[in-house]
């Protein structure tokens, strides 16, 4: 029987070449997205063509009632969760700290760490064997933001993914007895959509130069360490962030 897997924010970048793979691979994917159902609707039409089983569910992560109300859908249409990828994300327009309004922030961290924290949870409460479940894994997109911090660009978004590491590492050691594992793959400097939100759409060109092997990553390049994540060849990796970002 195949795996089920829900992947946050799948409609693009990072998230729908991880949808992608994963069918691929043989998962029936739940595909989360907040805005653009007619991505969505694009990725889950590649997938089924595939052969595979999927759908999308509108979902904003960073409301409570939305996360569970899209673990249920799985659950009804899908069956219970077997893998999760907390991909969903954001970043505001570069500035300094001293520029950043609390609402922002507030923002940032109610998406990319809290709407993480709460996708968690319910996966925990599907996979988890003291809850009846036959475990299962987590994979959280971070960024090597979390170490190099942004400087004049994202502190903010810098800051979301160290927490997101930090969970990554608390939840691998709360439950790795339960049958779960818990990794994140830390991105580097990726070919997205996501520097057009903070108002650099040829960020990564301008940046390839400082990265040792000159030139940026790949969305595909950063779904295929997450399938290895996900899969059983990774049966003795959890509590790791696994950097692909080039040797930056």
């Amino acid at each position: 029987m195949a795996k089920v897997l829900i992947v946050t924010g799948g409609s693009r970048g990072i998230g729908a070449a991880t949808a992608r793979l994963a069918a691929a691979a043989g998962y029936t994917v739940c595909v989360n997205y907040r805005n653009d159902h007619d991505a969505a609707a694009q990725v889950v039409a590649s997938l089924h063509a595939m052969g595979v089983s999927a759908n999308s569910f509108q979902a904003d992560v960073s409301v409570e009632e939305d996360v569970v109300r899209m673990f249920e859908h799985v659950d009804s249409s899908l069956g219970r969760v077997d893998a999760l990828v907390n991909n969903a994300g954001i970043l505001g327009k570069q500035c300094r700290v001293e520029e950043m309004d609390a609402e922002r922030v507030a923002r940032t961290l109610s998406i990319n760490v809290v709407g993480a924290f709460v996708c968690c949870r319910e996966a925990v409460r599907r996979m988890s064997t003291r809850y009846g479940g036959m475990g299962g894994a987590i994979v959280n997109v971070s960024s090597r933001a979390a170490q190099l911090g942004s400087p004049g660009e994202y502190v903010d978004y810098a800051a979301s993914k160290a927490a997101l590491d930090t969970l990554t590492i608390g939840l691998a050691k709360e439950v790795a007895a339960d049958g779960i594992r818990v990794n994140a793959v830390a991105a580097g400097i990726i070919y997205t959509d996501i520097h057009t939100s903070g108002g650099e759409p040829g960020r990564v060109d301008r940046l390839k130069g400082t990265i040792p092997m000159q030139r940026g990553g790949t969305a595909d390049e950063v779904a295929s360490a997450i399938l290895w994540l996900l899969s059983d060849g990774a049966s003795y990796t959890t509590g790791t962030v696994l950097h692909v970002s080039g040797g930056r």
